[in-house]
């Protein structure tokens, strides 16, 4: 599905560069559930930015889908993005002016959907994850793992291959943690692919595979074998 040949990313503040990936080799293939760990400063969220194709590399081949992406102007990546790739951040990102279900119909609003269609597929991911009995109710009327259970309802909603989480429990108790930690095993479970960025080494064990990066570069990459 993925493949990064070479990719590095440099920062540029001033006249102090920070080289943010460093020569990153990868290939994640369809299905997987990849968690990406390493200490702050290592490259994590910047790796995740580049495969959701939300940053561009410097240096470097990116394959998605047998096609090298690398050099595509914006316009050519948001459509590649569009329906494709998902994603779920760490502060939700949810828009305060608009109630559950209109943040997550949001993510539709830009796909070729009749509303009654759009309607059915918001009102079933919001059943499936427990929040519709919240539909109505404002982003700040939420307890944190609602709201994350929002974000994702929100990520899902185009129905995409490829599922990037940055951090997706870093804001939350180890109860709600640990709930959307089982969201995204089964989410993975039921063929989308799955990479999350995460500090917690009990979080990544999940993962049926672990990249640690360190100064921007990989460290090591551990699979696992499926229980």
């Amino acid at each position: 599905m993925i493949k990064l040949v070479g990719i590095s990313r440099v920062h540029q503040a001033g006249e102090v560069q920070t080289t943010a990936l460093d020569r990153i080799d990868l290939d994640i293939k369809e299905g997987e559930y990849v968690a990406i760990t390493g200490p702050s400063g290592c490259g994590k969220s910047t790796l995740l930015n580049v495969l959701g194709l939300l940053d561009v590399p410097d240096n470097g081949e990116y394959w998605f889908d047998g096609q090298n992406v690398a050099g595509w102007s914006e316009a050519k990546l948001n459509r590649l993005r569009s329906g494709r790739i998902g994603f779920i951040f760490q502060n939700f990102n949810l828009i305060e002016e608009l109630s559950v279900y209109e943040n997550v119909e949001l993510a539709l609003e830009y796909t070729d959907s009749p509303p009654r269609e759009r309607r059915e597929r918001v009102e079933a991911l919001l059943g499936r994850l427990g929040i519709a009995h919240r539909a109505g109710h404002r982003p700040s009327q939420l307890s944190g793992g609602q709201q994350q259970r929002v974000a994702i309802a929100r990520a899902l909603a185009a129905a995409p291959a490829m599922l990037l989480a940055d951090e997706p429990t870093g804001n939350l108790d180890s109860a709600h943690g640990d709930e959307v930690m089982q969201l995204l095993k089964n989410i993975n479970a039921e063929g989308t692919t799955v990479v999350m960025v995460s500090h917690s080494p009990e979080y990544a064990a999940q993962a049926g595979r672990t990249v640690h990066l360190r100064d921007g570069r990989v460290v090591s990459d551990e699979r696992r074998k499926a229980a």
